[in-house]
């Protein structure tokens, strides 16, 4: 397994178990048996969309929407910085929804092989990853009205950590059993077609300062980057990967990752400087025969 990959996949293991254990000790500590060194935090404290959609209550009434916290908005500007800074670190590397959508993607991939994540025709599915959008200005709208947090009787992250409770709506339910069955098809369908903070952290690709950039001059064409890629991005016909749907996972980079060219798919401040472009070939990977 390649140093960065794997670098993050005990990132996302060591903070999905820390949402479980914040999710189980804030329903113990309900009944005053709770995990002491968590203390009384609530999925609400530690989700930075909670702030997002807290703005217009605090411009206007100076209040945080009901169940979230002062913590919400810290992590907000945290996360926001970072995206300013690299993209959508949260969604590649923290979110443990999007880690649990890679879990079941996992058994797709060994169901499928290659046709898992390549279902949805590109002339459809490239209008399909706005309506991210519309849920974000849909859940904005109705948090502000009503001053509740509507979306989570639909958020399928709270479902996941909160199933157990009763406190969970049946829409939670639904939602969070089509995201499961979807990720046996598609790479983090939620994330793609759904995630309003998702859609959030998207914009930030547009002018992050530090972006994700393909050296023309030494690259070799064996989009092994389109094909890694788990928001289904062509990377390889772009020199700056500005698309709205990069989750900064680092899949595709050179920087131990698969491009197996040094210098080519690095996330980088500078341009390339101009070059002869080298011949077009395909790398064989371990274990592959000729044909």
């Amino acid at each position: 397994m390649k140093k960065k990959v794997k670098i993050r996949t005990w990132i996302q293991l060591i903070l999905f178990i820390l949402i479980a254990l914040i999710a189980i000790n804030h329903t113990l500590a309900e009944s005053g048996r709770g995990i002491p060194f968590l203390g009384s935090a609530s999925l609400h404290a530690v989700c930075p969309f909670g702030g997002v959609v807290s703005l217009y209550n605090l411009v206007t009434a100076g209040t945080f929407v009901k169940k979230t916290h002062e913590s919400s908005l810290v992590l907000m500007y945290i996360i926001f910085a970072s995206a300013l800074l690299m993209g959508p670190l949260f969604c590649g590397w923290i979110c443990p929804m999007g880690t649990f959508q890679e879990w079941i993607g996992k058994i797709g991939r060994k169901i499928f092989k290659k046709k898992y994540n390549r279902f949805i025709p590109y002339s459809f599915d490239k209008y399909l990853r706005y309506l991210r959008y519309g849920v974000l200005a849909w859940v904005v709208y109705m948090t502000a009205v009503s001053g509740k947090l509507i979306f989570q009787d639909f958020d399928p992250y709270y479902t996941l950590f909160q199933f157990w409770t009763g406190e969970v709506a049946i829409t939670g339910f639904l939602t969070l059993g089509v995201v499961i069955i979807l990720s046996l098809f598609v790479e983090r369908p939620f994330c793609k077609y759904a995630c309003p903070y998702g859609a959030v952290l998207g914009v930030f690709n547009l002018f992050r300062i530090i972006p994700l950039r393909r050296n023309p001059n030494t690259c070799i064409d064996c989009k092994l980057c389109d094909r890694v890629c788990p928001m289904n991005i062509t990377v390889s016909k772009t020199g700056k990967v500005i698309n709205h749907q990069c989750i900064s996972c680092y899949e595709c980079t050179s920087d131990d990752g698969v491009c197996p060219v040094p210098e080519t798919m690095e996330f980088r401040t500078g341009r390339y400087k101009a070059g002869r472009k080298q011949a077009s070939c395909s790398p064989m990977r371990p274990g592959e025969a000729i044909k």
